[in-house]
């Protein structure tokens, strides 16, 4: 199915996959009115949910966008409130808004139900890391001290969850962590769990599954190299820890303390078609050795980012997020 859906081959012309030109100093142009993904995508009609978009920092340029069921703005209810950190492996120019993202946002605040505000933030390699990570802890702080009417009267603000895919799993690990050192701050927000969908990590040495997989169209290994090389800090490799996360579980033994002590729960969901599947697997295995509260979901087939293509994976993914949340 991936042969199907990706316009560009990565492949042959990586660069332009990504949307992106690079430039002989190393520099890159975004070509005006590009795609923001090379992928063939409709917009279907979901007249099932009600959204609204909010500027979260003008200077930056980020914002959110809301999505609620349609059904409980006739009710009393409060839902739990999903953060949801969108992919793009920090590069891509995609946003909240991206046509791929309506059915999966719909989806899941119908089946779980929830509320969901899909956070937009700054791309590499204009600002690289930790930038996206500041911008989605800022958004955060945002949520917390809101006046949107939704948002207060239908959020239940005490049962928040980040979730994010790819390049947003990476930023879900990452601004968890910082959550769970200074949970106390973002009340009335409490961070319940974490929700790691197909998480964008690597490294240096290559795992068995990356190099199995390493012409896969969705994400091949020359894409995934170069969107690490423009989204790192200059002149690091990606054994860097926002890479690659088991450089800093191995030599710090009390990273986990914080999760472990705000009952922090993490979901890692992947599938054995994605090449960083060895990744996500690994870091599930050491969480749970450090004792962490893990749970994971790793089924076969599928590639990166498949549920944004198969509504019967979506399905599939959305009963898993909906168990994990109601638990």
């Amino acid at each position: 199915m991936a042969d199907q859906i990706a316009l560009i081959d990565p492949n042959i012309d990586p660069y332009g996959y990504l949307g992106i030109i690079r430039n002989a100093d190393g520099s890159i142009t975004r070509p005006q009115n590009s795609p923001t993904r090379p992928f063939a995508t409709t917009t279907p009609d979901h007249s099932s949910v009600f959204t609204k978009d909010l500027i979260i920092n003008a200077t930056k340029n980020t914002w959110a966008r809301i999505i609620i069921p349609r059904e409980v703005l006739n009710s009393k209810n409060k839902l739990p409130l999903i953060v949801y950190f969108h992919g793009g492996g920090f590069v891509v120019a995609a946003n909240v808004g991206t046509p791929i993202l309506q059915s999966f946002y719909a989806t899941l605040v119908a089946e779980i139900p929830a509320i969901i505000v899909s956070v937009d933030y700054r791309y590499a390699p204009e600002n690289r890391l930790p930038a996206a990570y500041d911008d989605c802890m800022e958004s955060l702080h945002w949520i917390k001290n809101t006046s949107d009417e939704l948002l207060i009267k239908y959020a239940d603000f005490s049962k928040c969850f980040l979730m994010g895919t790819s390049a947003g799993g990476n930023i879900t690990y990452h601004v968890g962590l910082r959550v769970a050192g200074g949970g106390e701050y973002l009340k009335p927000l409490e961070i319940k769990g974490l929700l790691l969908h197909h998480a964008f990590f690597g490294g240096n040495e290559r795992t068995k599954s990356e190099l199995r997989l390493a012409c896969a169209k969705m994400l091949s290994l020359n894409v995934s190299d170069i969107m690490w090389e423009l989204a790192l800090p200059i002149g690091s490799d990606r054994d860097h820890p926002y890479c690659n996360p088991m450089v800093e579980i191995r030599s710090n033994g009390n990273l986990f303390d914080q999760v472990k002590l705000q009952g922090l729960k993490i979901l890692v969901i992947g599938c054995d078609g994605d090449p960083l599947i060895d990744r996500q697997i690994e870091v599930s295995k050491m969480l749970k050795e450090k004792g962490v509260q893990v749970v994971d979901s790793f089924s076969e087939g599928g590639f990166h980012g498949c549920e944004f293509f198969d509504d019967m994976k979506l399905k599939e993914l959305a009963l898993v997020v909906k168990e994990f949340v109601r638990a």
